[in-house]
C-alpha cells in the first residue's frame, strides 16, 4: 500500500504584506506545514502568515544575501517534500495539481530528488516570453534533506543531491509589478554586485572600464534582445534587454565610489528601503 507524502512550503520574507497572503492562499490546501523565516518586517507580514492555521515564523535578522534566510527556512522544514518560494511567486492551479499528483505516491517510487520548475516573469503589465526571461526554470521542489542552497551568490539554484527531473507547469512570478519596483530591485542587486567585484579585487584601470561601460553591456543586450529574442516581447522585452544591460556599468560604478572613498559596503540599506 502506497504512502501519502507530507508537503512541507517554505519562504523567506521581508516587509511582503502585499504578497504574501496570495502566495500562501494559492498552496495552502497541499501544504501539511507553511514555514516563514522572517527578517524582521516592519509591516503586518507576521501577522498575515499567523492567520494560516498550518503556518509558523521563524524570526530573525535581514541578512544581506537573502539565501541564508532560505537555508533556514529548508532546514526547518519536516515534510517529506519541500516546496521553497518567494512572497512574488504564485503557484499556478497547473502546478498545484502536478505537486499533488507527487504527494499521493510513494515517495521511495521516485527515482528523482528534485526538480525544475519553469517560471513565468511579470514584467511592464505582461509575462515576458523570451529573452530568456522564459521558461527561466528554477529548482524548488525536491525530497527533504536532499537539496540545499549554497548561500554564496544571489543567483544561485539548490544544488540537489541526485537525478534532477522537470515539472511541466509554470510558477507565476511577480517581481516586477511595476516599472519603479524594477528599479528598487535593480539598485539592490548592483550594489551585490559591487560587493562581488570588491571581494575579487577587480582592478580600477581603463580596461575594466571599456569592460563595464562599452563590451558586457552591449554583449548582454545583443544575447538577450536577439540572440534569445527578446524583441519577440515587444517594447517590453526592448526595456528589459536595454536596462538589464546596465546592471555592468552601474555596479562598476558603485564599486569605484567605495573604492575612492575608502569604506565599507553597506547593504543593509538597500534592504530596509522597500
Amino acid at each position: 500500500m502506497k504512502n501519502k507524502s507530507t508537503l512541507s512550503v517554505t519562504l523567506a520574507v521581508y516587509n511582503e504584506s502585499k504578497n504574501i497572503t496570495r502566495c500562501l492562499e494559492a498552496i495552502k490546501d497541499i501544504a501539511t506545514e507553511i514555514v516563514v523565516v522572517d527578517g524582521q518586517s516592519q509591516d503586518d507580514t507576521v501577522s498575515l502568515v499567523n492567520k494560516f492555521n498550518n503556518a509558523k515564523v521563524i524570526p530573525t535578522t535581514n541578512k544581506p544575501m537573502f539565501h541564508i534566510n532560505k537555508q533556514m527556512g529548508i532546514s526547518a522544514c519536516k515534510g517529506d517534500w519541500v516546496l521553497q518560494l518567494d512572497a512574488d511567486e504564485i503557484v499556478t492551479p497547473e502546478l498545484k495539481k502536478e505537486i499533488k499528483s507527487f504527494l499521493e505516491k510513494d515517495i521511495n517510487d521516485i527515482k528523482e530528488n528534485g526538480f525544475w520548475i519553469p517560471r513565468k516573469n511579470y514584467f511592464l503589465g505582461t509575462f515576458l516570453k523570451k529573452g530568456g526571461q522564459y521558461p527561466d526554470p528554477t529548482i524548488r521542489f525536491y525530497k527533504n534533506g536532499k537539496a540545499h542552497l549554497p548561500c554564496k551568490d544571489v543567483h544561485e539554484q539548490a544544488e540537489v543531491d541526485g537525478l534532477v527531473g522537470w515539472l511541466k507547469n509554470d510558477l507565476e512570478h511577480y517581481a516586477d509589478t511595476s516599472f519603479s519596483l524594477y528599479f528598487l530591485r535593480a539598485n539592490r542587486y548592483t550594489t551585490l554586485l559591487a560587493q562581488e567585484l570588491q571581494e575579487k579585487q577587480v582592478k580600477i584601470n581603463f580596461i575594466n572600464f571599456i569592460n563595464f561601460y562599452l563590451l558586457k553591456p552591449v554583449w548582454w543586450f545583443l544575447k538577450t534582445f536577439f540572440r534569445h529574442r527578446g524583441y519577440v516581447d515587444g517594447f517590453p522585452g526592448f526595456v528589459f534587454s536595454f536596462y538589464s544591460a546596465l546592471r555592468f556599468p552601474i555596479a562598476y560604478t558603485k564599486y569605484y565610489e567605495l573604492i575612492s572613498t575608502n569604506r565599507t559596503i553597506n547593504l543593509s540599506q538597500d534592504w530596509d528601503k522597500k
